[in-house]
C-alpha cells in the first residue's frame, strides 16, 4: 500500500507543478500590463514591483515541487525493488493525472476482514497456539507410561569370530521395556507454569481484541477520510472557479484603470492556493480509498491466480531449494492460500509421522 500512497503523491506532485505552471503564465500576462501602463503613465512603478513579486514567488515553488517529485520517484523506484532511476517514460502516459477511486467502495462485512487481514489472522493463531501450551503444561500433571526398545548388531574379529557375524542371528542384539514416570514431586512447579501460560493466553487475548478493534477504527477512519475528501473537493472546485472569474474581472478592471493593482494581486494568490487545494483534496479522496483497502487487508484488485513473488526470484528460489508444490513453476497455478485452523482440522491422537 506504501507504493501506492507514493504514486499517488507522484501525481499530486506532477498536478501542483502543472498548476503553478498555469499561474506563471497568467502572472506574466499581468506583469506586461503592468509595465504598460507604467510606461503610460496610468500607473506607479509599486504595481511592476508587486506583480514581479508574485511571479518570481510563484517560479520558486517550482524548483521545491521539482526536488519533491524526483524524492517520490526514487522512493517509488526502491519500493519497486529497482535501483532509482528517471521514471518519466513510464510514467508519462498519466503525467499529472491523480488516480480517481470508485464512487462507491465495497467494504463488505466482519468476518470478511478476518480472512483479509494478515495482523487479525496472526494473533488469532497466536491465541490458537498458545492455547494448545496450556494443554501442554497441563499433561505433566498426569503419569506418562511409554514403551522404548532397541534393535542391532555386533561382531568382532576375536577369539575366531568374524564380521560376517554382524548380519547372523548371533550378532543380534536387542532390548524392549516399558517406562513409567510421574512428576508427583514437581506438582508445584508444574500447577506454577499452567498459571504462567494461562496468564500468557489471556494477555495474547487482550492483544487479539485490540488488533480487532485497531483494524475496525481503520476502516472507519479510511471510510470517514473517503467521504469527507470527495465533500471537499466540491466545495473547492467553486471557490476555485470564483477565483478565475476574480481574476479575469479584476484584470479586466486594472487595465480600464477603475481599480488598483492590488486586486489582481489578490486574485491571483487566492487563484493559486484553490488550485492547489483542490490538487491536495483530490489525492485525498485517493489516498482515503487506499486506506480503506489496506484496513480490509486487500488491494486495488483482487488478484486471483497470481504470484506472490516475481518470476526471476521464485526461480532462484526453487534453484536454490525444494519447496515442492509449496511453489508453483511457471505455467503452474499458486496453491490455495493456508486458511485459519477449524475443528475439521483436528485428526486423530495416534497417528503415522508425516514425512
Amino acid at each position: 500500500m506504501k507504493s501506492r500512497a507514493t504514486y499517488i503523491g507522484i501525481r499530486t506532485t506532477e498536478q501542483l507543478i502543472a498548476i503553478a505552471r498555469s499561474d506563471i503564465s497568467k502572472q506574466e500576462q499581468n506583469l506586461r500590463i503592468a509595465k504598460a501602463k507604467y510606461t503610460g503613465g496610468g500607473s506607479s512603478e509599486r504595481d511592476v514591483f508587486q506583480a514581479t513579486n508574485v511571479l518570481e514567488q510563484t517560479r520558486a515553488a517550482i524548483p521545491q515541487l521539482t526536488n519533491q517529485l524526483q524524492q517520490g520517484e526514487n522512493a517509488l523506484c526502491v519500493l519497486l525493488g529497482i535501483p532509482p532511476v528517471s521514471l518519466a517514460g513510464l510514467l508519462a502516459r498519466s503525467r499529472g493525472r491523480i488516480p480517481v477511486p470508485p464512487s462507491t467502495i465495497a467494504v463488505g462485512i466482519p468476518a470478511d476482514l478476518f480472512r483479509r487481514r494478515p495482523d487479525v489472522r496472526t494473533a488469532e493463531l497466536a491465541v490458537l497456539a498458545q492455547n494448545a501450551q496450556i494443554g501442554v503444561a497441563e499433561a505433566q500433571l498426569y503419569p506418562a507410561i511409554s514403551i522404548t526398545g532397541t534393535f542391532g548388531g555386533a561382531a568382532s574379529t576375536a577369539n575366531g569370530h568374524n564380521l560376517g557375524q554382524l548380519v547372523s542371528s548371533r550378532g543380534m542384539t536387542y532390548a524392549a521395556g516399558p517406562s513409567f514416570q510421574w512428576n508427583i514431586l514437581n506438582y508445584g512447579q508444574i500447577t506454577n507454569n499452567v498459571r504462567l501460560q494461562d496468564a500468557k493466553l489471556q494477555q495474547l487475548l487482550v492483544d487479539y481484541q485490540n488488533t480487532v478493534l485497531k483494524a475496525q477504527q481503520q476502516v472507519d477512519d479510511g471510510i470517514s477520510a473517503f467521504r469527507q475528501s470527495r465533500l471537499q473537493v466540491g466545495y473547492l472546485r467553486k471557490s476555485a472557479e470564483a477565483a478565475r472569474g476574480a481574476l479575469r474581472i479584476g484584470t479586466e478592471q486594472y487595465e480600464q484603470g477603475a481599480t488598483d493593482f492590488t486586486t489582481v494581486l489578490t486574485a491571483e494568490q487566492n487563484l493559486f492556493q484553490a488550485e492547489s487545494s483542490v490538487a491536495a483534496a483530490l489525492a485525498n479522496v485517493a489516498l482515503g480509498a487506499t486506506a480503506i483497502y489496506r484496513a480490509l487487508g486487500g488491494g486495488w484488485q483482487i488478484r486471483e491466480d497470481s504470484y506472490s513473488v516475481t518470476a526471476a526470484t521464485r526461480d532462484q528460489m526453487r534453484a536454490r531449494t525444494n519447496w515442492g508444490e509449496l511453489l508453483a513453476p511457471a505455467g503452474q497455478p499458486q496453491p490455495p492460500a493456508p486458511g485459519l485452523p477449524s475443528p475439521a482440522d483436528i485428526g486423530p491422537t495416534v497417528r503415522p509421522p508425516e514425512w
